[in-house]
């Protein structure tokens, strides 16, 4: 997630010596820097789950997944950015310590603030990546996720959209999971998050 309002114009390696300074964190998109805002509740515990499920899932494999503090380079489009989540397996991005650039699969919680952006200009961006395969957008309020799919080697994308009862089928790492359970401890019904009951009436 970031806000809208963007700080200095940068270069690429001005905005990475300058972030290292700072004390929160800034997306970067060609040339201009996106503070980072806070996140609710809903949207960490998510977050949380998507990690957790892929984590235990690639344990022992080559890939290695990121959580939002891991910067994502978009070499192709001048970009930085902190997806909720990610997936990389490839050998170049072991070496690097404090960004990747070869992810398989990119997961994205949305915000009323970002659902936009996520949909449009930084999955612009994330298509320009050759090794991505799969893109995620997932509503903390709903039971909904949006998953698009590379077709092949094309640049043709394929959206499959799942809701309450199916499941999830990231094929980048050959991993399904229940929607649900990417929703747990998240108290939600598919419209929307749970109320909380009444109080008795005397």
């Amino acid at each position: 997630m970031s806000l809208p309002a963007p700080q200095p114009v940068f270069d690429a390696q001005a905005y990475l010596a300058w972030e290292a300074e700072q004390s929160t964190k800034h997306e970067y998109h060609d040339g201009e820097v996106f503070a980072m805002a806070g996140a609710s509740d809903a949207h960490v515990t998510v977050a949380g789950n998507v990690y957790m499920a892929l984590r235990n899932h690639l344990r022992g494999s080559p890939c290695s997944v990121f959580i939002s503090d891991m910067k994502l380079r978009v070499e192709e489009d001048n970009a930085f950015f902190y997806p909720d989540v990610f997936v990389t397996c490839a050998d170049s991005d072991r070496g690097q310590s404090h960004s990747k650039s070869a992810p398989v699969l990119v997961v994205e919680v949305l915000s009323p603030a970002t659902s936009a952006y996520d949909r449009g200009a930084k999955f612009a961006a994330y298509r320009k990546l050759p090794t991505l395969r799969e893109y995620a957008l997932i509503d903390p309020e709903r039971l909904s996720l949006d998953l698009f799919r590379r077709d092949g080697d094309s640049k043709r994308w394929v959206l499959h959209p799942i809701e309450a009862g199916g499941h999830v089928e990231w094929a980048s790492v050959g991993l399904q999971v229940p929607l649900e359970a990417l929703y747990e401890d998240v108290p939600m019904t598919t419209t929307g998050p749970q109320p909380h009951p009444a109080p008795d009436q005397a």
